[in-house]
């Protein structure tokens, strides 16, 4: 898989703690998820499983989508 912006969600478990990021990098992300290379809230919840994710052309429309999931909106449309 080519480097290209990502918006993804992980899992503790099913039912469990949920995290949504974004990255340029999926894969290498992933693989810090699950070998805990980076302190925060996914190394503390155990969140490492990869559940889903979406491609995007720039950085910016990951973000954007990123932040209208978290904010409940992550249809598309705004409000």
């Amino acid at each position: 898989m080519p480097k290209s912006p990502a918006v993804y969600l992980l899992a503790s478990a099913k039912r469990g703690t949920l995290y949504i990021g974004v990255t340029s990098d999926l894969i290498q992300r992933i693989w810090q998820h699950r070998e805990h290379a980076v302190e925060g809230f996914t190394e503390r919840h155990e969140v490492t499983r990869l559940v889903w994710y979406e491609l995007h052309e720039t950085m910016d429309s990951a973000i954007t989508r990123e932040k209208r999931l978290k904010n409940g909106t992550g249809n598309g449309r705004s409000g």
